[in-house]
């Protein structure tokens, strides 16, 4: 791991840790994190080898369907020397009511780390808290960190840094939202959640966001209006306005959010070459249009890509030793 870091102060201080969110983590601790992403991601493009987790393997519980959750670190691991064992709720004795506590307890004994994707956050708490081995927060109703350390690491390659950049985050306050207010407010990023009042943030995360600003010079606005939101911004994000579990209120969701598209006139209204983001999956025609997805301003399947490198930087830096 030296070969990646100079010193072991951060390795240090991240192995054998958690992320269940990245509130959890310091600013440098983040940035040692897609520093190492970035080296493996060249490193794997160089087509040389990088086991730094060898030996090492991941058990991952999936609750809730997935594509680029399964596949990223099922692959990630892979390239990184060990082995990923997905496990579905339906294979898991959780899903017949066993006491999270005991999967944690008893995966501990057979692997070198557990990722989890699921509902509810408190789920990945309670793994957490009786697991003797790094948890993981492949996503939850509440928090999507490994996305956003993606998101970060495509905004960096993108203009080269990421404090001061303004992103503009348009739709529904979930998971994504979240974590974006965390994640940007860490390193110093700059970000406007525009949003119908009733799906504001949680106003707890905005909270912790507003403290973090503090620290690292961000600048927060939480508002209604979506031009408002993207007026200066350099990245425009957004995500599907109904998430699973919340399909019985899609057409409510449409309805509510169509004002909140992003769309070609939108776009204009950012800062002049202003790049547009998406988590995956799209619905195009709801709340983003065909020809920006698809345009020239996308840099979508790269923050798609990336979801592979960073997850690499962050289970190197919490399993390997």
């Amino acid at each position: 791991m030296d070969l990646f870091l100079n010193g072991g102060i951060v390795l240090t201080s991240l192995y054998g840790r958690h992320c269940l969110t990245l509130q959890d983590f310091t600013a440098e601790e983040i940035k040692a994190i897609l520093d190492l992403a970035a080296r493996l991601k060249e490193k794997q493009k160089k087509g040389e080898a990088h086991p730094l987790l060898a030996g090492k393997t991941l058990a991952m519980i999936f609750q809730k369907p997935s594509t680029r959750t399964r596949v990223s670190f099922e692959v990630g691991m892979w390239q990184l020397g060990g082995f990923a064992l997905f496990l579905s709720s339906q294979e898991l004795q959780m899903g017949r009511g066993e006491p999270i506590k005991d999967t944690a307890a008893v995966l501990s004994r057979y692997v070198d780390g557990i990722m989890i994707r699921t509902f509810d956050h408190k789920e990945v708490e309670e793994l957490a808290a009786f697991a003797s081995v790094p948890v993981i927060n492949g996503l939850t109703d509440l928090l999507h960190p490994c996305q956003v350390l993606a998101d970060l690491m495509t905004i960096e390659e993108k203009f080269g840094g990421l404090k001061g950049v303004k992103v503009a985050y348009l739709g529904d306050g979930n998971n994504v939202a979240h974590s974006l207010l965390i994640g940007c407010s860490k390193m110093g990023l700059d970000i406007a959640v525009a949003t119908p009042e009733k799906y504001r943030p949680n106003a707890q995360i905005e909270e912790k966001a507003r403290a973090n600003a503090l620290k690292s010079g961000s600048r927060i606005v939480i508002t209604a209006d979506p031009v408002e939101a993207v007026k200066n911004a350099q990245v425009i994000y957004t995500d599907v306005w109904a998430s699973m579990g919340q399909e019985k209120e899609k057409e409510e969701r449409k309805k509510l959010f169509s004002p909140y598209q992003v769309n070609s006139n939108l776009v204009e209204a950012a800062a002049p070459g202003a790049v547009v983001m998406h988590c995956l999956p799209a619905y195009r025609g709801e709340e983003i249009a065909a020809e920006v997805i698809d345009g020239e301003r996308s840099i979508v399947l790269d923050q798609a890509e990336n979801r592979l490198h960073a997850q690499k930087g962050l289970m190197a830096l919490l399993m390997g030793k």
